[in-house]
């Protein structure tokens, strides 16, 4: 595989410390650009922006790959849950799951709520991140049967008010969806 850097001027540990400052701060553009002026470093932030858009997916799977080949279980609390959506009229059923601290990890989208696609999503998010420690649910019972087949059923996690961090997370897609309805009309 050939450098992804070497038409670049500026060193790879800039490319990479500027683009993760920007990422993994609420830094903007021209903050990030402030902060490395201070360190002696002269960038402007259409560079930093520039930056991002080649590299960010790049630094992304990276780290992906490293919090997944660490362990092969991950120690963390997952929140599985479902919503149905409109997308062009037709209505699909949008699975999510959050990990302990909120971060969305996968999204994925569905014409049936049944075991086939609760063990399609868990398969397709378990590949990325690993096994979780814990996964919470709500009482759909499509999830202990896919659970089931997998082998994972005792770490799951069933209970009232139990699963509020994946409802949480619906909330800015319902907000969307209001605001794009009330404009419609």
């Amino acid at each position: 595989m050939q450098n992804p850097f070497r038409y670049f001027n500026s060193s790879p540990q800039v490319i990479h410390l500027a683009v993760m400052m920007y990422i993994r701060f609420p830094l903007s553009l021209r903050q990030v650009e402030d902060i490395l002026f201070e360190r002696g470093i002269d960038i402007s932030h259409e560079t930093i922006r520039f930056w991002w858009n080649r590299f960010g997916p790049m630094f992304a799977a990276e780290i992906r790959k490293r919090r997944v080949y660490h362990s092969s279980h991950s120690p963390w609390r997952w929140h599985l849950d479902e919503v149905f959506v409109q997308i062009n009229g037709e209505t699909l059923y949008l699975w999510r799951a959050v990990d302990h601290e909120g971060e969305v990890l996968e999204v994925f989208a569905t014409k049936r709520r049944d075991r086939n696609a609760a063990l399609k999503f868990l398969k397709r998010t378990m590949k990325r991140y690993g096994r979780p420690g814990t996964i919470v649910t709500d009482r759909l019972r499509s999830y202990g049967a896919a659970m089931k087949v997998i082998g994972i059923v005792e770490r799951q996690e069933c209970g009232r008010w139990l699963n509020n961090r994946a409802e949480n997370s619906h909330q800015p897609f319902r907000r969307r969806e209001r605001a794009m309805a009330n404009s419609e009309t």
